[in-house]
């Protein structure tokens, strides 16, 4: 993909930048909440067998994250990354003791720990031998135009490969979860409630994803930036935006940052009747573009 500076009517074709190896690591690290959601813990991590790990993270799922770097097709790219997914679930311990050196007070949940490569390119088997592993591997893609633009991407295959691809087991069982999981039990008129306020959601972007989790339902693009956890009485909606951030002239959202939940979000209101709906998507909305 080509990269033009727009300059009055005209436009310059940006050059991409070479010999980037160590530059791309110290940007995502530097970064790392910024571009993928994840909190930064640690550079060249050692592993007992040798390796390093080239960063160590934690995203606010509360997945611990690797993130190894390539500035060259890599034969045994994504047999690293998973050598080192195996290794971080064989020392948990380990992970909790670089979090606890970090100053980050965060309980650790194991159920899909990740792991980020990033790269210049991927060979073609690359990106169809990653959907063959139940690990959440990611592949991103990366090019620096003039030492100042930065454009990185996921790279995903396509819907009808996914669906063939055959998945090998790993030490991480990945637990999926229903929707049922959350609404079972539920009152009527506060399971109308989520389904109201959920189609809503959906409308503001196509490509907006939802994620079915143990404790709670997310929304998400890129990353969360809204959830739900459902009870009896009402839908408690969290959303990624600091209380003092966000525009809440009713002062009905709580900041809970300080208090104990499952949700990535820090600031959280109540949906207990339809009436809400249309204030509650005010500051979803906020959320929702503060975390494109």
């Amino acid at each position: 993909m080509s990269l033009f500076k727009i300059s009055g009517k005209s436009v310059e074709k940006m050059n991409s930048t070479k010999n980037i190896e160590r530059k791309i690591q110290n940007l995502c690290e530097n970064n790392l909440e910024e571009i993928f959601g994840v909190k930064f813990l640690r550079s060249e991590y050692p592993t007992t067998t040798g390796g390093r790990m080239d960063s160590l993270g934690i995203d606010f799922e509360r997945n611990p994250v690797i993130i190894e770097y390539k500035q060259v097709e890599s034969e045994n790219i994504i047999t690293q990354g998973l050598f080192y997914l195996d290794w971080l679930i064989d020392h948990k311990g380990d992970f909790e003791q670089v979090l606890n050196k970090a100053g980050v007070e965060m309980e650790v949940s194991w159920d899909s720990p990740r792991v980020i490569l990033v790269a210049k390119s991927y060979s073609k088997y690359d990106t169809y031998a990653v959907n063959q592993f139940s690990g959440n591997i990611e592949l991103w893609k990366y090019m620096i135009y003039d030492d100042e633009v930065l454009h990185i991407e996921r790279i995903n295959l396509a819907k009808d490969e996914k669906e063939k691809a055959i998945r090998h087991k790993s030490k991480v069982t990945y637990q999926d979860y229903e929707i049922d999981h959350h609404i079972g039990g539920k009152p009527e008129n506060i399971v109308n409630l989520y389904y109201l306020i959920r189609d809503e959601i959906l409308k503001l972007d196509e490509n907006i994803s939802e994620k079915i989790k143990k404790y709670y339902i997310a929304y998400l693009i890129d990353r969360q930036f809204c959830e739900f956890v459902i009870q009896k009485n009402a839908l408690k909606v969290y959303v990624n935006v600091n209380k003092e951030e966000l525009d809440d002239p009713k002062e009905l959202s709580e900041d809970v940052s300080g208090k104990g939940h499952w949700p990535t979000g820090h600031t959280c209101l109540k949906v207990e009747k339809e009436e809400d709906i249309p204030y509650a998507m005010e500051l979803i909305k906020q959320s929702y573009e503060k975390n494109l």
